[in-house]
């Protein structure tokens, strides 16, 4: 008995995988056969215009996004390369050395001009039409990558700010040992905020005195906010910087100055003066 049930049970899934064939008894190889049919006719309705498999498919292809060219110009910008030989485009537009516009311009042009001149191509703008290149000395691709760094160095870590206080009646060891401290500071490039407290002394000039303070430290240091009374008199601050390059150059060129004139002035005292016998020796020789 129950041999014949699971007998009409399997006749009955066979029946339903086989539409349109009766079937009362099948086989392990016409089981296989009917499946195989069975693939076949999904696989053909998977395609069919009824099915939304395949459109789907041509959908998800359609909307995958293309890449972006703004991505890659602001790429372009923040790193400055030459492109070599190899120019992808055969048509561009070329900025000369000294920045003139040489107008669109064959890729072959390019490197004869390249070859000639003895110059690199930078990709400056790949999102026009023609896309802009530039013809740079390997001189000037180094200074724009120097500057680029300088930039990326400005915007990695945000400036921190530290935090120094005492008051007039500081001892001078401690106070060596202070701006040691905000030296350090600097030369890790951090902004180091000076409060100078009038403490037991009466508050007489205490920016003055803070001012001097400051310029016992032996490295050159810039100001973001020069010394200023504050609390009511009671108090005094200000926030020094590193130097900027500006600011090392002149101090370069005023330490250089009086050191030029100082040995113009001994080259000087060491020539003898010409005197009159001198002179009427070289005439009478002559």
């Amino acid at each position: 008995m129950s041999a014949g049930c699971v007998r009409f049970v399997l006749s009955h899934a066979v029946r339903a995988m086989c539409i349109g064939s009766p079937v009362y008894w099948t086989s392990a190889s016409r089981f296989t056969i009917c499946r195989g049919r069975y693939n076949i006719a999904a696989a053909s309705w998977r395609w069919s215009q009824f099915s939304t498999e395949g459109h789907d498919a041509e959908e998800t292809a359609e909307q995958t996004p293309a890449p972006n060219k703004k991505k890659q110009e602001s790429r372009a910008r923040n790193s400055i390369s030459s492109v070599g030989r190899k120019i992808p485009h055969r048509q561009i537009q070329v900025i000369s050395e000294a920045g003139e516009n040489l107008g669109t311009m064959h890729r072959a042009d390019v490197i004869r001009m390249m070859d000639e001149d003895g110059l690199k191509l930078v990709l400056l703008s790949e999102n026009k039409d023609p896309p802009v290149y530039r013809l740079m000395s390997g001189k000037q691709v180094h200074e724009e990558q120097l500057k680029l760094r300088e930039k990326k160095k400005a915007k990695a870590a945000p400036v921190q700010v530290k935090e120094l206080t005492f008051s007039c009646g500081i001892a001078s060891h401690d106070l060596s040992t202070k701006l040691k401290q905000a030296e350090s500071w600097l030369e890790k490039n951090h902004h180091v905020r000076i409060t100078l407290r009038s403490g037991r002394a009466p508050a007489v000039n205490l920016d003055t005195t803070l001012e001097e303070m400051v310029e016992q430290m032996k490295v050159m240091v810039g100001f973001v906010s020069k010394p200023k009374v504050i609390r009511d008199g009671q108090a005094a601050m200000c926030i020094l910087r590193p130097p900027s390059g500006k600011e090392l150059k002149e101090k370069n060129k005023a330490s250089e100055s009086p050191s030029f004139s100082s040995t113009s002035k001994a080259s000087q005292s060491k020539t003898p003066p010409v005197t009159s016998t001198d002179t009427t020796e070289g005439s009478i020789q002559q």
